[in-house]
């Protein structure tokens, strides 16, 4: 056997044994040829790259739901049909009410006034249009 193949041999045998060591940036090693006599060192510096592998932790989220009450948005956001309703029911009353000048006060009076409760009561039965929502969104604590 020459001593090139039992250097090979060596190396091998460390390699299988010692698998740490083969993952580990360099070791040198070294081979030796004769020729002709003479004796050559070559040193050979073998690096294997090491990865690792690690997972990044993402952070834990859980679902918050809550039911919230949302109030509808009005067709009539003036309360312009109060007022008008109102108001043609409070000139009614006002008209009846009276005779000469006094009549006519009292008409224009229950019309402002009519009008006033008019947009008033719209108002209120505007407010009791709502419904409920169910609302969610992700937490991380």
């Amino acid at each position: 056997m020459s001593m090139r193949t039992v250097c090979s041999l060596g190396f091998v045998l460390t390699l299988v044994s010692s698998p740490a060591a083969f993952a580990q940036t360099s070791q040198p090693s070294t081979q030796s040829s004769t020729s002709s006599g003479q004796t050559t060192t070559k040193h050979t510096t073998t690096k294997h790259k090491t990865t690792k592998h690690t997972a990044v932790a993402q952070p834990k989220t859980r679902t918050v739901c809550e039911d919230v009450t949302v109030q509808d948005q009005p067709k009539d956001s003036n309360q312009l049909a109060g007022m008008a309703i109102g108001g043609v029911a409070g000139g009614l009353l006002g008209n009846q009410i009276g005779s000469g000048k006094g009549r006519t006060l009292a008409t224009v009076a229950g019309a402002v006034g009519g009008g006033y409760a008019g947009k008033k009561i719209q108002e209120n039965q505007q407010a009791k249009n709502t419904h409920v929502e169910r609302r969610c969104r992700e937490v991380t604590p």
